[in-house]
């Protein structure tokens, strides 16, 4: 009887949205495949050291089976033993025999298993910083495009002084800069459980050595050393410190803060029809309006970004209740939530990229609602013309306020435009300035050192934290939604 998928429930984070990479990355090729490497450098490290019994035939036949797996061996050895690492145990010394009595000699389960899970997160976390450097690029190019762009800023989503269209994106890419120096030093800071033992004591491999205590160092280093890590951690008791899963996933639900912020903003700039996030030439934004263009790509990443931040919860809580040197009660939980946080955030990163590679500017409609607050703010300006003229400063300011409250009444009671200038213009006591005031409403006048700041923090500070990366961002391809 053949399987239906469509019987079975499947997470969406795989079945609909994750990478091809980041899924392949936390599946059971990769895992299995990993815990035989392993099992190949543990061997191969204790022949090195002249452990008797390894040949070079066993590691022989080891290093060309590491990816052949026979899954129904393994799972029926697994249903009838209640114990996943001797089910591997077995099926890989199936196809290495010459292997069989010395694949994981001296370890405990949590050799491969934690060991491996180490070295898939430490490639997730690559695969993660490679995407989050792109999207930074991608909004850094468009920060620099619309750089002296001015656009309304808000307060409280309120209107306020101008900044510039590039400027905003500043306020994003420094967020996501920290966010790309969170996750680097995590994954920096990753290190290796290496060969510990049952309790983390090495006591098997102490013996298997003899009582040679300096060869069991030579052998976690070396272990750790053919595993790709700098250094492993010095103490451990089972498994690693389950603190060091705190570790790795804070910057993840830090930086679904900052998706979940930048989201939000693309989310009401598009209601203001300012800037829009891309809609492809079929796209139906909804079945009844056929009008619209609703931000669906945002609106995912607010509500995958939610779900990230909270997966936090999950490893604080498992790193508190690990008694002494280990409990059980760690696993299920962590085979759920590390491996979600990991796909949710690269899930997050892919449509946020697809976002910014395609976010649309309408000039038009920017400048249409500077026109309509800019006379407001404008009125300082028009003060300080009027004083510089000989006029005082508390008179001006008494027939700005009359003439801006009965323009403010024709706005929000009778509906209509903004008519302060034509006021103005038509108030006597405002003729000495008449001249001067279409260049006090110049938006250019009002952006401060906004494009100045957006090339300086460009220069100095986002050129330099992505210097390290120009090989991603040389090999850079748009960013592909599954749906």
């Amino acid at each position: 009887m053949s399987f239906d998928p469509n019987a079975k429930y499947q997470s969406p984070l795989t079945s609909r949205y994750a990478s091809p990479e980041m899924a392949a990355n936390f599946s059971n090729n990769k895992r299995f495949g990993t815990w035989r490497r392993l099992w190949y450098n543990l061997a191969f490290a204790e022949k090195q050291l002249g452990l008797p019994g390894i040949t070079s035939s066993a590691l022989t036949q080891m290093q060309a089976n590491l990816d052949n797996i026979d899954y129904e061996v393994a799972n029926a050895e697994e249903k009838k033993r209640r114990h996943d690492v001797m089910a591997h145990v077995h099926a890989f010394g199936l196809v290495a025999p010459d292997a069989a009595g010395i694949i994981h000699l001296g370890a405990t389960s949590c050799f491969v298993t934690d060991n491996a899970d180490l070295i898939i997160f430490r490639d997730a976390m690559d695969l993660l910083i490679a995407k989050l450097v792109c999207v930074i690029n991608d909004l850094s190019l468009f920060a620099q495009k619309y750089r002296d762009l001015p656009t309304l800023g808000f307060t409280h989503f309120q209107p306020a002084q101008l900044t510039t269209v590039g400027k905003r994106a500043t306020l994003w890419i420094q967020e996501l800069l920290w966010d790309l120096r969170n996750m680097q030093r995590a994954r920096d800071d990753l290190g290796f459980r290496g060969v510990k033992g049952t309790t983390g004591t090495q006591a098997s491999f102490l013996s298997l050595f003899e009582g040679d205590h300096d060869k069991v160092e030579e052998l976690d280093a070396l272990v750790t050393e053919l595993s790709g890590f700098k250094e492993c951690y010095p103490v451990c008791g089972q498994t690693y410190s389950r603190k060091i899963d705190v570790d790795f996933l804070s910057p993840l639900s830090s930086f679904g803060a900052t998706a979940h912020r930048i989201a939000t903003d693309i989310r009401l700039l598009a209601n203001l029809k300012e800037i829009e996030e891309p809609f492809e030439k079929d796209q139906i934004g909804s079945s009844a309006m056929a009008y619209k263009r609703n931000p669906m790509r945002s609106e995912r990443i607010c509500s995958l970004s939610r779900h990230l931040m909270v997966l936090i919860g999950d490893v604080l809580q498992t790193a508190s209740v690990q008694w002494l040197e280990r409990t059980l009660d760690d696993s299920a939980n962590r085979r759920i939530s590390i491996p979600e946080a990991f796909l949710t955030a690269d899930i997050v990163l892919t449509t946020l990229q697809n976002v910014v590679e395609g976010l649309v500017v309408y000039p038009q409609v920017i400048n249409r609602r500077i026109r309509s607050e800019l006379p407001f703010m404008a009125t300082e300006n028009f003060i300080m013309a009027m004083v510089k003229k000989g006029g005082d400063r508390q008179e001006c300011h008494e027939q700005i306020r009359v003439l801006s409250h009965e323009a403010a009444a024709v706005v929000k009671q009778e509906g209509g435009e903004n008519d302060l200038i034509e006021r103005v213009k038509k108030t006597e006591y405002f003729a000495p300035i008449k001249n001067e005031l279409d260049a006090l409403l110049d938006p250019s006048t009002f952006i401060g050192r906004a494009p100045q700041q957006v090339d300086k923090f460009l220069r100095d500070y986002v050129a330099p934290a992505l210097a390290p990366y120009a090989s991603i961002i040389a090999a850079k391809k748009p960013a592909e939604l599954s749906v």
